[in-house]
């Protein structure tokens, strides 16, 4: 029996001739009401989002920095403070970094070495004056440092000395090896390397340069 629109139900009793007893059962209508979030579900739920953009803005910056160049852990930590990230974001950011390798300053240590002493002549004090500005663990400098022997810093030393004598060929010897002591002190070497490789190159008897 169809239920009539007014949301009660008459269930017949009886049966046969006589007039059916009724009983009435109402209808129990269920609405299911949507409840509100709880406020601290929804600050928790806008503080979760806001980190996340923030940690994605220490990533876009980081990320920008390393493609110019590789840096120390110090000089990335300058930069992304820089652009107003809080300390713990910071930290977070370089932490991650550090995690996949992409700032490890060991490493960079070791190709400070390589390359600087290779490419532009420097020798060691001037190596680690470069390694002290941009902030490396002491021990890490001593480390890198390791590579580069007496004997090779001897031999760059007089490479630079012999590629530098023709240019002063229009001094006279004392002046000549006084530009030249001071040019090789420049790029870092120690004395007794500057005073064999300055000899060796301006020696009149061994070398086409020709002073007045």
């Amino acid at each position: 029996m169809t239920p009539p629109n007014d949301g009660w139900y008459v269930e017949p009793t009886g049966g046969g001739e006589s007039p059916p007893l009724a009983t009435v059962t109402p209808i129990r209508r269920v609405v299911f009401e949507e409840l509100p979030e709880e406020p601290e579900a929804v600050a928790e739920t806008a503080s979760e989002k806001a980190a996340a953009r923030r940690a994605d803005r220490a990533a876009n910056v980081s990320m920008t920095a390393l493609t110019r160049r590789g840096m120390s852990r110090w000089e990335l930590e300058q930069i992304l403070v820089a652009r107003d990230l809080d300390p713990d974001e910071v930290e977070a950011e370089l932490d991650r970094l550090a995690g996949v390798g992409l700032i490890d300053d060991a490493a960079l240590a070791e190709t400070i070495v390589r390359t600087q002493h290779e490419r532009k002549g420097l020798g060691r004090s001037a190596l680690v004056a470069e390694m002290r500005r941009r902030h490396i663990d002491p021990a890490q400098i001593e480390e890198s440092l390791e590579q580069l022997g007496d004997d090779s810093e001897l031999e760059r030393a007089k490479e630079l000395a012999h590629k530098r004598a023709p240019q002063l060929r229009s001094l006279d010897q004392t002046t000549a090896k006084r530009r030249l002591t001071a040019f090789l002190m420049r790029k870092g070497y120690p004395s007794s390397v500057i005073r064999t490789a300055v000899d060796e190159a301006l020696d009149a008897g061994g070398s086409a340069v020709r002073f007045r």
